[in-house]
């Protein structure tokens, strides 16, 4: 998969097509991802103990990790990604338009 946690990335297409926020959390055999302020849902939850009342929970929903793209802060546009070696020989992951390097 071509995002990792802690990422920041713009979503391209669907209902909340614009935004950008961090993954939380990326679930690579699913090939989804759950992203900052994308796809919240709302569930209602009923009260459990005597005396407690029922709540209306809000949560990020996983959403497919192909209707993500890569954002670039410094730059302020997404694109796709490429991978490269470094000097010492380490394989990371970089931005095709910008040339920024994503892994540290």
């Amino acid at each position: 998969m071509h995002v990792k946690k802690g990422d920041t990335v713009q979503v391209i297409s669907g209902r909340d097509k614009g935004k950008v926020g961090e993954v939380l959390k990326a679930m690579p055999k699913e090939s989804k991802v759950v992203v900052k302020g994308v796809n919240v849902r709302t569930k209602h939850v009923k009260p459990q103990q005597e005396g407690e009342s029922g709540r209306i929970e809000t949560f990020e929903a996983p959403i497919h990790s192909s209707n993500v793209m890569l954002y670039s802060d410094k730059e302020k546009v997404t694109s796709r990604v490429c991978y490269t070696f470094t000097e010492d020989g380490r394989k990371v992951r970089m931005l095709k338009k910008t040339g920024e390097i994503l892994d540290k």
